[in-house]
C-alpha cells in the first residue's frame, strides 16, 4: 500500500489516496485516536463518484469513524474487460427498449465483478488494518455494488455490520449467497429507481439470513436518498462498531 497525495480538508478531515498494487483508493481519516473503518463501495469511477463518495465519508469521519474504498475492476483508469463491457451493453439495450433483463444478463454482467471485487476488498482491509489510525477490528461496509456487499458480508469474517444500497442487479444464483449472511443489515431502496427492479430487492432482503435486518424505503430515484439516512446509518454502525 502507498500513499501518493494528501490533503486536509477544510472540516478537518485528512483525505489521502493510495494505490494498492495497481488499484487506487481514497482513505479519510481524522483525530489521533484509532477509529472504526468503514469500507464505502462504490459503483465505479472513483473521479466520476467523488463529490458523492467525499460527502459520505466526511459524514462518518466526523462521527468518528475512518472511511476508505477502492476503484472497481474494469472502472476508471483500470483495464476494461471485453465480456463485462458487451454484459452492460446488453442490460443498456434491455432497459432502454422497455424489456425485462434476463438473469442470464445479469450473471454475465455481476458474477465475474464480484469474483474479482471481493478480493480486492479483501486485500485492502488487510493492509489498511494495520495502519495505527484505523482500529484492527471490527469493520462496516457501506454502499456500493450491492452484490458485493451481499458477498463480502457473507464470506469476510471482519465486517460486523452492512449497510447496502438496494439499488443494482443481483443473480439469482446469489440467493442462496445472502441466506449466509448473519451481520446486522441496513437496506436502503429507492423506491422510484426505474432503471432496477424493485421486485427483486424486496425479494433479496427477504432472503437475507440476518436476525437484524432493516429496510428503509424512500420515495425519489436512483440518486435520491435522503440527507437523513446520513445520520441514521452512522447510529446503525455505533451500534455495532464502536
Amino acid at each position: 500500500m502507498h500513499f501518493t497525495s494528501e490533503q486536509l480538508l477544510d472540516d478537518g478531515v485528512l483525505e489521502r489516496r493510495f494505490t494498492l498494487g495497481d488499484i487506487p483508493g481514497i482513505l479519510w481519516t481524522s483525530g489521533s485516536e484509532p477509529a472504526p473503518l468503514i469500507l464505502m463501495g462504490n459503483p465505479g469511477g472513483l473521479d466520476r463518484m467523488y463529490p458523492r463518495l467525499a460527502a459520505r465519508a466526511r459524514g462518518s469521519v466526523v462521527e468518528g469513524y475512518a472511511a476508505a474504498t477502492i476503484e472497481l475492476p474494469g472502472s476508471g483508469d483500470r483495464p476494461l474487460d471485453a465480456d463485462a463491457e458487451q454484459a452492460r451493453a446488453d442490460l443498456r439495450q434491455a432497459v432502454q427498449a422497455g424489456e425485462p433483463v434476463s438473469d442470464e444478463i445479469v450473471t454475465r454482467l455481476v458474477l465475474p465483478l464480484v469474483d474479482k471485487a471481493v478480493p480486492e476488498s479483501q486485500a485492502a482491509l488487510d493492509a489498511l488494518l494495520t495502519l495505527p489510525e484505523i482500529n484492527d477490528g471490527p469493520v462496516g461496509i457501506s454502499g456500493g455494488v450491492l452484490a458485493i456487499g451481499l458477498r463480502l458480508a457473507a464470506v469476510e469474517p471482519r465486517i460486523a455490520a452492512a449497510l447496502l444500497f438496494a439499488g443494482s442487479y443481483v443473480p439469482r444464483s446469489m440467493f442462496d449467497e445472502a441466506r449466509q449472511v448473519t451481520v446486522p443489515l441496513l437496506v436502503l431502496l429507492q423506491w422510484d429507481d426505474e432503471g432496477n427492479d424493485r421486485q427483486m430487492a424486496l425479494d433479496l432482503f427477504d432472503a437475507f439470513g440476518s436476525k437484524e435486518k432493516t429496510l428503509h424505503a424512500n420515495m425519489g430515484g436512483h440518486t435520491g436518498v435522503p440527507a437523513f439516512e446520513g445520520p441514521y446509518a452512522n447510529q446503525f454502525f455505533a451500534r455495532h462498531l464502536k
